[in-house]
């Protein structure tokens, strides 16, 4: 693997193992030189959490973009999770458009909401804002609300059938991403999984585990940290699909029987794991 530096931006929770307190160690264990860009400092997450801070930090998105510049600063990959606002959203893709380099692969998980509600803080219009940056994308990572909701379609939460799926694949490539991944998908009972959509052969692939009950905070940027990874580090889409999968349930299987860990999964104790499954 060559070394390849990447920049992800999303947000700070400074305790509950999510965004950049995720992304960063992963991508790090990965043998990834990983540069952050915090689109906001909170004291916690707010899943759980109350009376929280939350610094938005959208004005110094160009300040730091500019200093990179001046220093001939690039990056080979780029990785986005929560983005706060349009506005955030606008800020990343010029900075996307200014430091990248001519191959920069670049990864969207188009962080919304889940269950069929929009997360705390969006606006209605953020949705179709969201829409639009995807078309940016060499893949991205939604779930089904995302995926609703940037496609202003109904949420079907599950009873998935492959017609129903595969449709939303496609809709999901018409937003302009290279290739698609869809989370939380299931076919049948106990068992949950992603769908890919390689736009490239076409081909829709599946890849599913057992379903392990309960509510887990931060599992999708576990996932979306370790398939970014894989994919820098050369894996097809396929491929990275199924590790960032086993990857999230190793951490899920790490934390299942520690009620008090409510607040994210030890998906520190999996990373032994996971580079065991990269050869390293």
């Amino acid at each position: 693997m060559k070394d390849c530096r990447i920049l992800t931006v999303q947000d700070v929770s400074c305790v509950g193992q999510c965004s950049l307190t995720v992304a960063l160690p992963i991508l790090s264990a990965m043998g990834i030189e990983t540069a952050i860009l915090p689109s906001a400092v909170l004291s916690t997450h707010t899943g759980g959490f109350t009376g929280f801070t939350f610094r938005d930090l959208t004005e110094d998105l160009v300040p730091i973009m500019q200093h990179w510049q001046k220093e001939k600063i690039f990056f080979d990959a780029f990785y986005t999770g929560y983005v706060g606002s349009p506005k955030q959203l606008a800020y990343i893709t010029d900075i996307i458009d200014n430091t990248s380099k001519k191959d920069s692969l670049v990864i969207i998980d188009p962080v919304l909401g889940d269950k069929g509600k929009l997360y705390t803080g969006f606006t209605d219009d953020f949705p179709a804002k969201m829409a639009q940056f995807c078309a940016k994308a060499d893949v991205i990572l939604p779930n089904f609300t995302e995926a609703a909701f940037m496609l202003n379609e109904k949420y079907v939460e599950d009873h998935h059938t492959k017609e129903y799926v595969e449709d939303m694949l496609q809709k999901l490539k018409g937003l302009g991403a290279k290739n698609v991944l869809l989370t939380g998908v299931s076919l049948e009972e106990g068992k949950v999984g992603v769908a890919t959509l390689n736009g490239q052969t076409g081909a829709v692939s599946y890849y599913f585990r057992d379903f392990i009950g309960g509510a887990f905070h931060g599992t999708g940027d576990v996932f979306a940290s370790s398939f970014t990874g894989a994919m820098v580090r050369g894996y097809s889409l396929e491929e990275a699909a199924k590790i960032a999968v086993d990857f999230t349930v190793k951490a899920i299987e790490c934390t299942v029987d520690d009620p008090s860990h409510w607040y994210g999964v030890k998906f520190e104790k999996a990373l032994p794991s996971l580079m065991k499954r990269l050869g390293d």
